[in-house]
């Protein structure tokens, strides 16, 4: 199989287990979804002067953009990994950690750069909502890719 069709499936499965360990968060603490994807993507329009409606319409183009640079970050974390392990072939010691730092920088750098989030300023509670999705995201790309490249 190619690495890039094995990237994207792993980045698939990666991102799929980041959704459920969120939304089970979510469900147990009775948390709001976040919402700086949505504010990511009103700045990024904003950038681009692109126009994303008014009221509703707007609200809408903006939480479905923002779920959708979620599943990019998540293919785009397995394809880096991908192109390292095909030279390299990490252990599960090197590549669970090596997915869910990719995974983590990948969201959370362009978050910071533009403005939408400050992990400077987060509180534990905060720093555990983001790492253990991202923790699952790496243990499930990393067993994934294993899987397919068998």
């Amino acid at each position: 199989m190619h690495t890039l069709v094995r990237g994207l499936l792993a980045g698939a499965a990666g991102t799929s287990a980041l959704n459920v360990v969120t939304y089970l968060d979510m469900a147990i603490r009775a948390r709001p979804a976040s919402s700086t994807p949505q504010q990511a993507v009103d700045r990024m329009a904003g950038l681009v002067d692109v126009d994303l409606g008014e009221g509703e319409r707007a609200d809408n183009r903006k939480e479905a953009l923002g779920a959708l640079l979620g599943y990019g970050t998540g293919a785009g974390a397995a394809l880096c990994y991908g192109l390292a392990d095909a030279r390299c072939r990490p252990s599960w010691p090197v590549g669970v950690p090596a997915l869910t730092a990719l995974a983590m920088v990948g969201s959370n750098a362009p978050l910071t750069l533009l403005g939408t989030t400050d992990p400077r300023s987060w509180s534990v509670a905060d720093w555990i909502s983001d790492v253990v999705p991202h923790l699952a995201y790496g243990v499930t790309a990393y067993a994934a890719h294993r899987l397919l490249t068998s």
